[in-house]
């Protein structure tokens, strides 16, 4: 029997966003993007952390030395294992912010971006290195989102949503190269959003208006679909111990009659097997 999904931290978020495990702390990541607000929650102990970053979050991950990196409205912006602040990065751009983010596997970060219109080819992708050296990855993004790396590190995978697709990089170093489809979403499925890539090579994505999960192959087959409570989940990752449970992260803006978990992480526990993380090296 397959496992349903559970209320991990019962939560009213506007925009809760990319959950990201911290292995170190053992402790779930995950922001709430309208609210300028970072959470941890402990599955262990149940004890919950509410941060308020000061402007819009779209991304916060933990670092090799203790800490986060947060992609912020205006650039990336460190904490450091007592709170204190400082900008990496900081480079505004009016009527634009941070989105999505993923750490790769050699422990730069990727963060994307997107305006707040949501204009066509208003957003980019970028590859952030520790010492906060910026690299262009992709521009004339719209909403730049779910970013992941097969097991080997040899493949990755990335959405734009409006595009409808899950695309597909070789990585070359630093780079990546070949884009092509991954997998072309219907539009009765909703809107592919965050995505996360389990032990075996397949890749979990969350709809957005599309009230599920759905895990695809490593050659694009739809595996799996989790359907979900609510309207609008926007990501997912393994957390948990040995990296078995999915955890969901959920929004309720823009809905004139939300589910009352919408806001709220879910979690489906023994989902599968989840790939280790690798903290921010900066």
């Amino acid at each position: 029997m397959k496992a349903r999904p559970e209320v991990a931290v019962r939560e009213r978020a506007e925009l809760g966003e990319g959950p990201t495990w911290d292995a170190a702390a053992e402790r779930l990541i995950w922001v709430d993007i309208l609210s300028a607000r970072v959470h941890t929650y402990h599955p262990a102990t149940g004890r919950r952390t509410v941060m308020a970053t000061g402007q819009h979050v779209g991304a916060a991950k933990p670092r090799a030395g203790g800490g986060l990196v947060t992609v912020l409205r205006d650039g990336i912006g460190l904490y450091d294992d007592r709170g204190a602040f400082s900008w990496l990065v900081h480079a505004p751009v009016p009527g634009r912010r941070g989105n999505d983010a993923a750490v790769a596997p050699d422990g730069a970060l990727w963060a994307g971006s997107m305006r707040y219109d949501e204009a066509e080819g208003g957003g980019d992708l970028v590859r952030i290195a520790p010492d906060g050296s910026v690299t262009g990855v992709l521009d004339a993004v719209t909403v730049s989102n779910g970013t992941g790396w097969s097991p080997d590190g040899r493949l990755m995978y990335y959405i734009d949503t409006p595009t409808r697709r899950v695309d597909v990089f070789d990585v070359d170093g630093e780079r990546v190269t070949g884009r092509r489809p991954f997998t072309v979403v219907d539009p009765g499925q909703g809107w592919p959003d965050g995505l996360t890539v389990d032990a075996e090579g397949c890749v979990w994505v969350a709809f957005w208006d599309g009230s599920a999960v759905r895990r695809y192959l490593p050659d694009g087959r739809l595996d799996r679909v989790v359907e979900l409570p609510v309207r609008r989940p926007t990501a997912c990752a393994f957390g948990g111990p040995g990296l078995r449970d999915l955890y969901i992260s959920t929004a309720r803006t823009g809905l004139d009659a939300p589910h009352p978990l919408s806001g709220s992480l879910l979690v489906l526990p023994d989902a599968g097997q989840g790939l280790p993380g690798t903290p921010f090296a900066g």
